[in-house]
């Protein structure tokens, strides 16, 4: 960042910082918002845009390769006339990137001719050619584009610090896709009454990446095909310089007849398991000596003074009405090993006894225990950490619900099982942009390296909509000059100095 946007962006922030000083409060006889005798007109000569960031995005894509490679390996075109492969691959990133959430959505972009001048565009595709591009997908063009994806994410895992490369955290989950179309090809009806498709999501727990993503019909259990994603997903991790892999999953994904294989391959693992009647009556049989009390990490570190809790509105109104409630008294856990039928050799099982107490008002009326069994060949985590790796999965729940509403991918707009498939991954690849974004931010040395890590993390864990209101959501006046492409800032926001290090980077 050279000297002047530096002045320009301390000046931004002096600017704002003295409006919103709370020791000068100004005039406060009258609202805020005084506005009037509002005019609109439409500009000669200045040309902006919305979505100023798309250019940083667009410009991240091209230094990683990401262009060249999708037109390479992936071959749907006999004739270029004239989008390429990457047009249209780019076209469904770039229109969830700049807030758009169906496919009709890319008609405004194809329109704006401010945006198509921003990515030196002369046209773009428009939602009925993006949907017969979808419709021109195999399973294995799909698996194509994925393993081109995985190709350009290695090039960025090339680029992090010896300390990123500890361990490769996957974790895999299905998550149902609700149709209410009649003749969408490949859709079935699933365990809960809903009518789609069932998607197998594979991601990377350390950075949130989506690694791996099968579609399928609605009535599939979760598990189905995700022994094969896995030794995908797990070639890639390996050879992008990973040396350890934990694998982790819910109950549906403990496929006993994989874990000998996977376990001679050195992958770890972590897998919730079924409380059968034979594990209850070995985790009963277990002597007392052998549970210990379950701690449970906080959540979060106090900064300054504990607050005191707020009353438990929803606790009073199932007292006062005398509805069931049930309330966790206390947790335990303890450790045996245990040979699934399907395996030649005994892992450690971790069990975790809950005690819960069953009330109706202020009357209890008998305790309940509960097991909840974990299926590991992790030896060197005691069996509370294992427990809390198994636990720390749910963080999967937020990415599915980030690709359902905020990217909207997991979505169904096209008319076949293949074609679906195929705009949920093009369509997730704004989220892997996202992810690519914030782990290519440089971090440099010396007094502001501590801070520059800081705001790497913290961008790597936005949701969604929040990366894109601080990085992509900054209006910009387009200039065209002779040689160069100008993106103008028209507004301030306190995440520019990040969004200005990573564009400094990329040029150099």
């Amino acid at each position: 960042m050279n000297a002047t946007i530096h002045s320009k962006l301390t000046n931004s922030k002096r600017r704002i910082e003295r409006r919103l000083d709370k020791t000068d409060l100004g005039d406060c006889g009258r609202p805020m918002f005084t506005a009037s005798n509002i005019h609109y007109e439409i500009a000669q000569r200045t040309r902006g845009v919305a979505h100023g960031g798309i250019g940083a995005m667009h410009a991240l894509a091209r230094q990683l390769g990401l262009v060249d490679a999708i037109d390479d390996d992936l071959h749907l075109l006999k004739i270029h006339l004239p989008y390429h492969e990457s047009d249209h691959v780019l076209n469904f990133a770039y229109n969830v990137l700049c807030e758009g959430s169906h496919l009709e959505d890319m008609e405004l972009r194809r329109n704006d001719v401010n945006f198509l001048d921003a990515l030196g565009a002369r046209r773009i595709p428009d939602p009925t050619t993006a949907g017969d591009f979808c419709r021109r997908f195999t399973q294995a063009d799909i698996d194509t584009l994925q393993a081109t994806f995985n190709k350009v994410r290695q090039r960025v895992w090339q680029q992090q610090p010896a300390a990123f490369f500890d361990v490769a955290i996957i974790d895999m989950d299905g998550s149902l896709v609700e149709t209410s179309g009649q003749c969408k090809q490949g859709m079935d009806i699933a365990y809960d009454g809903t009518w789609g498709y069932h998607p197998l999501v594979l991601s990377l727990a350390n950075t949130g990446e989506v690694l791996w993503l099968v579609n399928r019909p609605g009535n599939r259990p979760s598990h189905e095909g995700a022994a094969a994603a896995v030794d995908r997903v797990v070639s890639v991790c390996r050879d992008g310089g990973f040396p350890h892999v934990l694998l982790r999953g819910d109950t549906d994904f403990s496929q006993s007849e994989h874990l000998d294989r996977w376990n001679a391959a050195g992958h770890w693992f972590v897998f919730g398991f079924d409380a059968t009647p034979n594990l209850k009556a070995m985790a009963e049989d277990l002597p007392a000596a052998a549970w210990q009390p379950l701690p449970r990490p906080p959540a979060y570190t106090v900064q300054t003074q504990p607050r005191q809790r707020p009353d438990n509105v929803k606790e009073a109104i199932v007292q006062a009405r005398e509805f069931e409630n049930r309330r966790l008294c206390s947790e335990d856990v303890a450790e045996f090993y245990y040979r699934p039928t399907a395996c030649r050799q005994a892992y450690r099982m971790v069990v975790v006894r809950k005690n819960i107490s069953v009330a109706k008002g202020e009357k209890l009326l008998f305790d309940e225990v509960r097991y909840f069994f974990y299926i590991t060949n992790v030896v060197i985590l005691k069996p509370e950490q294992i427990v809390w790796t198994a636990n720390h999965r749910c963080n999967q729940e937020n990415l599915l619900a980030q690709l359902h509403g905020a990217v909207s991918a997991l979505k169904a707009p096209v008319n076949t099982l293949e074609s679906n498939g195929a705009y949920m991954v093009m369509t997730a690849l704004a989220w892997s942009l996202k992810a690519w974004w914030a782990l290519m931010l440089p971090v440099g040395p010396g007094r502001w390296q501590e801070q520059h890590a800081r705001e790497k993390q913290w961008a790597l864990r936005l949701e969604f909509k929040s990366f894109v209101q601080a990085f992509v959501r900054l209006p910009c006046q387009i200039v065209r000059t002779s040689r160069k492409l100008v993106y103008r800032l028209l507004s301030w926001n306190p995440q520019q100095r990040i969004f200005w290090r990573l564009v400094t980077a990329l040029r150099c």
